[in-house]
């Protein structure tokens, strides 16, 4: 009789703007919504470009709407196109491809 079945990993990713408060937002909510479409399960962390450095060293993925000024040993998407609605598809395709790849 086969075990249960194992949980699905859980994606640890930072989303990173200005001020952490609205864009940042935004943006977890609407990368959140979409990766888990496609079956992949998240969790975003929302924050401030400078609180990326004690946020990121355990996270999967970091996605920033503004310049990230350090140098990071996780990949970084830019943000942006989840604010436009210009390329939202490329670069959820890039996060997932980034995910799946762990």
């Amino acid at each position: 009789m086969p075990g249960p079945k194992s949980p699905e990993k859980l994606y640890k990713i930072v989303v990173a703007c200005g001020t952490g408060i609205a864009t940042s937002t935004h943006v977890a909510m609407k990368v959140k919504e979409m990766l888990e479409e496609r079956g992949l399960q998240v969790h975003t962390i929302q924050c401030r470009v400078v609180e990326v450095l004690n946020l990121a060293p355990d996270a999967d993925l970091l996605i920033a709407t503004a310049q990230v000024p350090f140098d990071i040993t996780i990949p970084v998407v830019n943000g942006i196109p989840f604010l436009t609605g210009i390329g939202v598809k490329e670069v959820i395709d890039q996060i997932e491809k980034i995910l799946r790849s762990k």
